[in-house]
Parts: structure tokens; C-alpha cells; sequence
């Protein structure tokens, strides 16, 4: 299914949340990472900058930099704005109000649109879209997929998510996913039947708390290793 950019809600994550909404240690970060449906975070940049690799794959990418700035700068505001309407929905710790987050958020998808044509020339950012990636088995340690499986439980079925996932464990030994809850920050409606699924497939699926939490009750993550 193609993508088109107006579909696209821009909201880049860094190197620094990934660290924590993946509970990733020191080790984590030094293995064959890929990053799916990873948007337009900074955390590929920075880990660049640190001498690390990361592959981030997303249909965004199909796009320039400058389109995809022009997009942030259509939608940015709206989307602070909504987080002033919801306060409630969310924990203010990390982040004090709607617009220290939209700052720091914005500041990623700027460090992300400032690396993005090098990185596609690198091969680090791929054009690619679950449930089917171009990518051999066994190519990655750890598969990480950030805000877009559960989170969109309405708009994506069970059974896609039971391919993407699978799809994921084709091409990494683990695979890991934040968060757990959908858009109205309910535990999604797909979590039990599709562990159930993976299980069935002969794949271990645990439920691990990290050390973040943004959406209230949303600090767990689903784990999904080779049994």
C-alpha cells in the first residue's frame, strides 16, 4: 500500500528515548540493530555519530528532507496542541508541558532531516513498509518497532500484526516493541491473541516493564526471542 506524506504524523523519538522506552543496555547498542516503522527520529543520526550502525525502515523515506520538513512544519503545532487537550493521558515527568516535548521532539526530526540524505546514500534509512520487509533471515540482533504496532490498534487487524511481527523474527533473533497501548491509551485489544499466535509459531513473548512511561501506563514492552 503506498504511502502518502499527508498520512505521515511526524514525531521524531531520540537516541536517549529509545534507550528507555527499549530498556536497550550499553551491550544492546553495540549489536545489528533495525529499526522499523521508525519515522523521523534522531536515533539512526546518533548513533552514526557515535561510530554505531543502525538500518531504520519506513515509507517516509521515500520522501526528501524537504518534504518531510515541510510536513513537520504543517502538523507540529497541531499536535502540541492536542497534548494540551489531553493532559491527563500522560505523564509529566520527563518532559514539564505539551511545548518542552514539542521542542525536544522537533529538535529530533531536525537532527533526523539534517542526516537523512547521507544516511540514504549509506544505506542506513530504507524505504520499506510492514507487513513484508526486503531482508534476509537472520540479518539483525535486535528488531525495534516504536509507536506504530498497538499503538494503531484500531486502524491495523490482528492478523497484520501477527505477520509484521513475524516478519520481524524472520530478520532479527529478538524483536522488541513500545508501546502496549493504543491511541486512547488503552492496552491494546491485540495483545493476548496475538501472543497467543507468535507462541504458537514457537516463539517465547513476554511482557517486560521499562524504565519509561508517557502515555499513562504505557511503560511495558512486548519481548519476542527464538525459543
Amino acid at each position: 500500500m503506498a504511502v502518502t506524506l499527508n498520512q505521515v504524523a511526524p514525531w521524531g523519538r531520540t537516541l536517549d528515548e529509545y534507550r528507555h522506552l527499549f530498556d536497550l543496555t550499553a551491550d544492546d547498542l553495540e549489536k545489528r540493530i533495525v529499526g522499523v516503522a521508525d519515522g523521523p527520529a534522531s536515533f539512526n543520526a546518533e548513533m552514526h555519530a557515535l561510530g554505531r550502525r543502525v538500518i531504520s525502515v519506513d515509507p517516509l523515506y521515500a520522501f526528501t528532507a524537504e518534504q518531510i520538513a515541510e510536513r513537520v512544519h504543517d502538523t507540529w503545532r497541531n499536535m502540541v496542541d492536542q497534548l494540551w487537550n489531553d493532559l491527563d493521558d500522560y505523564v509529566w515527568t520527563r518532559f514539564a508541558t505539551p511545548n518542552q516535548l514539542g521542542q525536544h521532539r522537533l529538535h529530533a526530526m531536525q537532527t533526523f532531516g539534517a542526516d537523512l540524505p547521507l544516511g540514504l546514500a549509506q544505506g542506513r534509512y530504507v524505504v520499506g513498509e510492514l507487513p513484508r520487509l526486503d531482508f534476509g533471515d537472520d540479518l539483525f540482533d535486535i528488531a525495534l518497532c516504536s509507536h506504530f504496532l498497538f499503538l494503531y490498534s484500531a486502524q491495523l487487524s490482528g492478523d497484520f500484526h501477527v505477520a509484521a511481527l513475524l516478519e520481524m523474527a524472520r530478520m532479527a533473533a529478538e524483536v522488541r516493541v513500545f508501546p502496549l497501548l493504543d491511541l486512547n491509551c488503552q492496552p491494546s485489544v491485540h495483545i493476548a491473541p496475538v501472543s497467543a499466535a507468535l507462541q504458537a509459531a514457537g516463539l517465547t513473548v513476554e511482557i517486560q516493564p521499562v524504565p519509561y512511561e508517557f502515555q499513562r501506563g504505557g511503560n511495558q514492552m512486548m519481548r519476542i526471542s527464538r525459543t
